[in-house]
């Protein structure tokens, strides 16, 4: 996205894709980000996708879109996504504004959204 510290990275465990998004992203840079996960789902014919946001102190009203377009992309490339790491702090404010998630699975830490993914025992306790 640019050629100081990395903005997100992207990486594949097996069938799945974990993007972390380190710091807060403008608006055309989530736009790349969105182009560039949605690719690597067919590059990779990845099953699952995971989005940590554990990092952002903020999600404004177009990242909240974004992550739910991102979702939908998926789900029509056969991959469904859990977004995991939402700060209390961004919840609440996401509440208050009436941003909501979508209907996207949602997970405390990486641990929990990759339980969601695979089903484990866990598998159902969080939807958005």
């Amino acid at each position: 996205m640019n050629s100081g510290p990395a903005l997100v990275s992207i990486l594949r465990q097996g069938s799945t894709l974990i993007a972390s998004i380190h710091t807060a992203l403008d608006d055309s840079e989530l736009v790349r980000f969105r182009t560039d996960l949605v690719g690597q789902i067919g590059e990779h014919r990845c099953r699952g996708v995971i989005i940590d946001v554990a990092a952002l102190d903020v999600i404004d009203s177009f990242a909240a879109l974004t992550l739910r377009t991102i979702a939908e992309m998926a789900r029509l490339r056969g991959a469904r996504t859990v977004i995991v790491g939402i700060q209390p702090e961004v919840a609440f404010t996401m509440v208050r504004l009436g941003m909501g998630t979508g209907g996207i699975p949602t997970a405390l830490d990486l641990e929990e959204g990759l339980a969601l993914l695979t089903g484990g025992a866990d598998g159902d306790r969080r939807r958005s």
